[in-house]
C-alpha cells in the first residue's frame, strides 16, 4: 500500500497526463480551423459567455458541427473522447444521434418544434489550451452541456455536467427499447422502492415532481438545504445502491480525473449524502430526485412526454466553471 504522499504524487502525474492529452486534442482542433471558424470557436477565458449554459435546442455561440468539415468534426469529437469515460463518450454520441429519433417521433405525432438536427452541437474553447493561464472547453447542444476547466497540469472543474434524453426509452421503430440513460433511472427507482415506509416518508419531500431540475441553467446552483433521507439511515444494500448512483454521475469523466473524487466519496461513505425524492416511484410516472451533500448536487427529473424525457445534471455548488479556483486566484491571475 503506497503512502499518502506517493498516492498524491501518482495522482498529480495521472492528472497531468490527462490534461496534456486534452490540451493536445483541443490544440489540434483549433489548428484545423480557418480564421473565420476560429473566431466563432474561441473566447477569452474570463468572458461571461463561459458561464452561460443551457440544454434545450437553441442557437448558440461556438462552432457548430454543421460548420465543420469531416476532419474537423473528428477532431472536435476527439476532445470529448480524451476527456470523458468511454461509456459517457458513447452516451454523448447517442444523445446527439437521438435528435434523429426525436425528429421522427415528433413528425409522426404532428408536433411542430425546433428543428431536430444532429449537426447543431457547438464546440467552444476559452483561453489557450496548454498555456500558462486557465483555459476550458465546452461542448453543448440539445440535451448535452459539458464544461471542463484546466490550469497548468490540473483539472480545475468538470461541472456543470448535463445529459438529457427524449425519448428516454424509444418505444417504436428500429431502435425500440433503446434507453441511453437507463442506469440513473433504474438504480434510483430500485432504491426508492427498497425503502421501508418510514425511510420513504423521509425521502419523499414533495408529492409532485417539479417541472424541471431546480438548479435549471443557473451559473451558480441554488439548492435548498440538504433534505430527504441521509445514507446513514439506509441499510447496507441501499447504501450500495446510493453509491452506484453517485458513481453513475461522478465517473462520467475519464478515470484518472474522476478517480480521486470517487475514492474520497468511497472512503467517507454515503452517510452524509441525502436522497430527496419528489413525485411517483414507478417508471413512466413523473418523478424527480436529488442527491445532495454539501457542494455536491445531482439532480434528475423525468416528467415531460409521459415521464419519458430525462434531464440530469451534476453540479459542484462552489466550483462550477472553476468559480472557486478563480476566486482564490483572481488577484494573482489579474496581476500576471
Amino acid at each position: 500500500m503506497s503512502t499518502d504522499h506517493n498516492h498524491d504524487h501518482d495522482h498529480d502525474h495521472d492528472q497531468s497526463h490527462a490534461v496534456a492529452e486534452i490540451a493536445q486534442a483541443s490544440s489540434a482542433f483549433l489548428a484545423s480551423l480557418s480564421a473565420e471558424q476560429k473566431d466563432k470557436a474561441t473566447f477569452n477565458y474570463l468572458d461571461g459567455e463561459r458561464v452561460f449554459w443551457y440544454y434545450p435546442p437553441m442557437n448558440r455561440h461556438g462552432l457548430a458541427l454543421r460548420d465543420m468539415d469531416e476532419n474537423q468534426r473528428a477532431l472536435a469529437m476527439s476532445i470529448l473522447e480524451v476527456t470523458l469515460d468511454p461509456v459517457a463518450y458513447n452516451r454523448t454520441k447517442q444523445i446527439i444521434d437521438h435528435e434523429d429519433i426525436l425528429g421522427l417521433v415528433e413528425k409522426e405525432a404532428g408536433i411542430v418544434s425546433f428543428v431536430r438536427d444532429t449537426s447543431l452541437y457547438y464546440w467552444t474553447i476559452f483561453g489557450e489550451p496548454g498555456g500558462d493561464d486557465p483555459w476550458s472547453w465546452r461542448a453543448e447542444g440539445h440535451h448535452v452541456s459539458l464544461h471542463f476547466s484546466f490550469w497548468g497540469d490540473k483539472v480545475i472543474a468538470t461541472t456543470p455536467f448535463f445529459f438529457g434524453i427524449n425519448p428516454a426509452e424509444v418505444l417504436k421503430g428500429p431502435q425500440a427499447g433503446l434507453r441511453v440513460l437507463s442506469n440513473r433511472e433504474d438504480i434510483a427507482l430500485e432504491l426508492i422502492n427498497s425503502l421501508d415506509s418510514g425511510q420513504r416518508s423521509r425521502a419523499i419531500v414533495e408529492d409532485a415532481a417539479p417541472s424541471d431540475i431546480l438548479t435549471y441553467n443557473a451559473s451558480k446552483a441554488l439548492v435548498p438545504k440538504e433534505e430527504g433521507l441521509p445514507g446513514s439511515q439506509m441499510n447496507g444494500t441501499q447504501q450500495e445502491m446510493l453509491m452506484s448512483l453517485i458513481s453513475e454521475y461522478v465517473s462520467q469523466v475519464r478515470h484518472d480525473i474522476s478517480h480521486d473524487k470517487m475514492s474520497a466519496i468511497q472512503d467517507k461513505g454515503v452517510g452524509d449524502f441525502h436522497l430527496a425524492w419528489a413525485g411517483e416511484i414507478d417508471p413512466f410516472k413523473a418523478h424527480y430526485y436529488r442527491i445532495h451533500s454539501g457542494d455536491f448536487v445531482v439532480e434528475y427529473d423525468n416528467i415531460q412526454n409521459g415521464a419519458n424525457h430525462i434531464h440530469s445534471v451534476l453540479r459542484d455548488v462552489e466550483n462550477d466553471f472553476a468559480a472557486d479556483v478563480m476566486r482564490e486566484h483572481l488577484l494573482a491571475y489579474h496581476v500576471l
